[in-house]
């Protein structure tokens, strides 16, 4: 059995990390599945998803590494 759902989400822009476990949780208990794989998939450029500890600190560290990655307030070509 396939069953595919959509979660939407708003985020507050840049560097933003966003908990999703609930949302998936809730989707799950909606279907009344015991058992499979969960697959996420992110539309999008420029965003994307991966599975951590939502941790305060391992977030505040993931933003430092991309602030690092690609700086804010430089000019970039592609703008």
């Amino acid at each position: 059995m396939i069953l595919t759902e959509t979660i939407s989400l708003k985020t507050n822009g840049r560097c933003d990390v966003v908990n999703i476990t609930h949302y998936v949780e809730a989707q799950l208990a909606k279907s009344n599945l015991n058992s499979g794989i969960v697959t996420i998939f992110v539309t999008g450029s420029t965003a994307g998803a991966t599975t951590i500890e939502y941790e305060p600190g391992l977030v505040a560290d993931i933003k430092e590494a991309f602030e690092r990655i690609a700086p804010t307030g430089i000019p970039y070509a592609h703008n």
